[in-house]
């Protein structure tokens, strides 16, 4: 049997502002033939599936044409668990009618955890493997909240939890698997949680999942009945503890730039009998991202050479140099002019550092409220008091589009 694992879609996803739907439609475009091609027989998708808990109508779109899609690949089951950027409720909504096109979606543990057992059967009818389909498992899930508890407290009753999920639907897996005749019957575990070791990549906006930060789940809390477990939540593909057994098999795009140098992949399991087999998928780059740092002299000739190569790419730039530079954005404006190159983000470092103040080094810019920074910004530069009048009206007047904009 062949499983494919994907997670971390993060479909409706922005950088910098800019919509991904046109790498997303690629990427999904690509799947069913990597379905096709390589014989899969169960496609697991574990978690995070949208970016945010209310998709837009082309984000819906693009999901439902790919899991309509998925009938011409020759792969018989999808299974699919929300993770925590998912809204439960819109998940499952249409769980009956995917149902019936062999797509299982599991969107919140609410009920029993034989609701999360699935037992996937071939084109005659026999049993193929069993999956143990957990979905993200929130704080009231797994916890009983009681007065005076301590952090330590809290912290362990969650890893409890979890691991008590995990150990009740192996243990229901087993008996799917004796009832089934088949002591080789393979089973799937799935979860979309922050594993103990895991690496995350700068920007790439995953956070701990559990009370702060604290609670990470040890390879040992997904049970030896599992024979793969497919996990979902960090960007980067990756091993758990050190085991084959258990994966990330990270985002098909960079969410970030900085998971703009991480190769992208699938990850294709194969089994015989319970014994799996895992490799990855190498996915092509659906857009470029690159991040180019340094004075001016290194960004310039960076500039220039991708100019030079035709390329198409979006580009954060974190300037470095000793030079103040204040007209920097105008510049980089003028260096990227009739190309393929766009440049979605601009750090000024030495500009920042002036504008916060030699005595306030121990603040960033995410600490500060927009119009301090803004009148930061007009002293640093001197700007004349007659001037600055105009100057407030029209960033005010930014700001509000902005808002407006987010809000649409």
């Amino acid at each position: 049997m062949k499983i494919l694992h994907t997670s971390d879609w993060h479909l409706g996803h922005s950088l910098c502002g800019r919509r991904r739907h046109e790498e997303h439609e690629a990427f999904l475009r690509l799947l069913p033939a990597v379905l096709s091609a390589e014989g899969v027989d169960a496609l697991l998708i574990a978690g995070d599936i949208f970016d945010g808990v209310s998709p837009g109508v082309r984000t819906q779109e693009i999901y439902y044409r790919f899991l309509c899609s998925v009938a011409g690949s020759g792969c018989r089951h999808v299974v699919i668990i929300a993770g925590n950027h998912d809204s439960p409720s819109f998940l499952t909504a249409p769980r009956d009618l995917l149902r019936n096109l062999h797509i299982h979606v599991f969107g919140a543990a609410t009920g029993g955890p034989e609701e999360e057992v699935l037992t996937l059967r071939d084109a005659r009818g026999a049993p193929e493997c069993v999956v143990c389909a957990v979905p993200f498992l929130r704080d009231r899930d797994i916890r009983v909240a009681e007065p005076g508890e301590s952090q330590a407290d809290k912290e362990a009753k969650l890893l409890r939890g979890i691991r008590g999920r995990y150990a009740r639907v192996a243990a229901l897996a087993e008996e799917a698997r004796a009832a089934s005749g088949n002591p080789a019957l393979p089973v799937l575990g799935m979860g979309h949680l922050f594993a103990a070791g895991g690496i995350s990549v700068e920007g790439d906006g995953v956070r701990d999942l559990y009370l702060g930060g604290l609670v990470r789940v040890e390879a040992s809390a997904f049970p030896p009945a599992m024979d793969y477990v497919a996990l979902g939540h960090l960007h980067k593909p990756q091993r758990v503890g050190g085991s084959d057994r258990i994966r990330y098999c990270g985002s098909p795009l960079p969410l970030s730039f900085g998971e703009a140098r991480e190769e992208k992949s699938l990850c294709l399991v194969t089994f015989a009998g319970r014994q799996a087999t895992a490799r990855a998928l190498p996915l092509p780059e659906f857009r470029r991202l690159e991040s180019i740092r340094g004075d001016w002299t290194a960004i310039a000739g960076r500039l220039s050479a991708l100019a030079a190569e035709g390329a198409d790419a979006w580009l954060e730039i974190l300037y470095e140099g000793e030079d103040l530079l204040p007209d920097l954005g105008q510049d980089l404006r003028k260096a990227v002019r009739n190309t393929g190159l766009e440049i979605l983000r601009v750090r000024n470092a030495r500009l920042m550092a002036r504008v916060l103040g030699r005595d306030r080094e121990e603040e960033g810019p995410d600490a500060l409220d927009v119009d301090e920074v803004f009148e930061r910004c007009l002293a640093a530069h001197g700007i004349p008091e007659d001037q600055r009048y105009e100057l407030r009206r029209a960033h005010g007047e930014i700001l509000a589009d902005l808002r407006s904009e987010e809000a649409e």
